[in-house]
């Protein structure tokens, strides 16, 4: 998940069609009654649904009970979850429904309306049959606001991130993990290095704990392997190469085309290897928000059923937001059965994450990156609460790929092994290691996974 930041003085306006939006809106916020006005149904995906006005060919009553279980007025059931605090999305009666929730913008200031939609995007099953909706909450919810925080003016100069005392405050500290310089870092503008890993737009303010671990899981990752890497699977590398993300806040990106690059070479024993085009997302997607961010459910399940991916040759990596430029004679890579892990928002854990990962393959995750990790060279990452003198590096959050997971022999600590999208210089050769088992940096709270369909 991933976002850029971009430095201007907004007036107050309401955002129709951008995608990562600054609304923060809670299961407590977005659970009840709601009546869904859906325009005239039969358009196709090219739909654009940014102006629509709510006009209402029909309407929907549906009520949303607390966790995920969805019921309409003729009690069909269903199913629904939110999108992180940005949104949420229901499907019932052979329908799916995807909105981000309303919010306004004053300058630093943000104003969700969470009772209420911006306008979204309805279709039948099969992807065929579109229309546009809003949806308003039949209760009232208290408006909620919060500030996002601009860097200030005066720290937009390019900022030297290795310095020298930081690093060795934090291999001073503890010997779990090394940290270094990194001259690809020295004059990169603070930020692209905040786009980098993460972006502050991507900042979810209301991240889930980690669900309770119930007793049939708990029987059922008993016969896991107590290690365990998509790299190295009985002799066969299933992992994607490397990439670099560059400046750019399209992590989310990488992270989503890894994770169905290396499903889809699971399921083909290798015989299939595709390199997936994340320039794709950034131009294309309405679900996103270019080189400003997204997030994997909507990247990797959503975009990847609805619209569908295509190869790295269709649309060349940039790193640069433009108009869609997609070879549209390209074949299309479709996905489906997207979901959080455990099935909705906030039902994901430690034992859920290793069940998938190795029944499924990897699985694209979210963590908060804090300043200390962008030194990170080899070892079991944990955060160290250490800190600059001068830190504009602010908490953001970052989408990378779990593909396996293991324990320290001489320690005995726990780590995940993740793949990330910043160059095979970086880390451990593009990989990093991160404790495990203590939902460190909340990696074990958002995790997303989508299953390729072969053709």
């Amino acid at each position: 998940m991933s976002v850029c930041f971009v430095f201007v003085i907004l007036s107050t306006f309401v955002v129709a069609a951008l995608a990562d939006t600054p609304a923060n809106c809670t299961y407590e916020d977005v659970a009840g009654k709601w009546i869904i006005s859906e325009g005239e149904r039969g358009h196709d995906k090219t739909l654009n649904c940014s102006g629509f006005a709510g006009l209402a060919a029909s309407t929907l009553t549906v009520d949303l009970y607390f966790p995920d279980i969805a019921v309409d007025s003729v009690e069909n059931i269903g199913f629904w979850t939110i999108i992180y605090n940005q949104g949420f999305e229901i499907q019932i009666n052979g329908r799916k429904y995807f909105a981000f929730s309303m919010f306004k913008q004053s300058g630093k200031n943000i104003t969700s309306y969470c009772n209420e939609t911006l306008p979204g995007w309805a279709h039948d099953d099969s992807d065929r049959d579109w229309a546009c909706y809003t949806a308003q909450k039949a209760t009232a919810v208290p408006a909620k606001q919060h500030t996002v925080s601009y860097l200030d003016m005066e720290i937009r100069f390019t900022y030297n991130r290795n310095n020298r005392l930081f690093i060795h405050q934090i291999n001073k500290i503890q010997k779990s993990w090394t940290a270094t310089e990194y001259k690809q870092f020295e004059k990169m503008p603070m930020e692209s290095l905040i786009r980098m890993a993460g972006g502050q737009k991507s900042r979810v303010l209301s991240i889930p704990k980690p669900a309770p671990v119930s007793k049939e899981v708990l029987e059922a990752v008993s016969d896991l392997p107590d290690a365990f890497d998509w790299r190295d699977f009985n002799g066969i590398n299933y992992v994607s190469s490397i990439r670099n993300q560059g400046g750019c806040g399209s992590c989310y990106a990488f992270a989503s085309m890894a994770m169905n690059e290396a499903r889809i070479r699971i399921m083909t024993n290798n015989t299939q290897q595709p390199v997936l085009s994340p320039q794709d997302i950034v131009e294309c997607s309405e679900y996103s928000q270019g080189c400003s961010g997204g997030f994997p459910y909507l990247i990797s399940g959503k975009y990847a059923e609805d619209f569908g991916l295509v190869e790295e040759k269709c649309n060349p990596y940039k790193g640069i937001d433009g108009s869609c430029s997609t070879d549209h004679s390209c074949g299309k890579q479709y996905s489906t059965k997207y979901q959080y892990i455990g099935g909705f928002y906030g039902a994901c854990n430690e034992p859920l994450m290793r069940l998938n990962l190795v029944k499924y393959g990897p699985i694209a995750v979210g963590f908060q990156v804090y300043q200390d990790f962008m030194a990170y060279k080899g070892g079991i990452y944990h955060h160290t609460f250490l800190d600059d003198k001068f830190n504009p590096f602010e908490l953001t959050n970052h989408a990378v790929l779990v593909v396996g997971y293991g324990a320290d022999p001489s320690s005995g600590e726990k780590f995940w092994i993740v793949k990330n999208s910043w160059g095979n210089s970086w880390g451990e050769k593009g990989f990093f290691r991160i404790r495990r088992g203590n939902d460190e940096c909340a990696i074990e709270s958002m995790a997303v996974q989508s299953f390729p369909i072969l053709s």
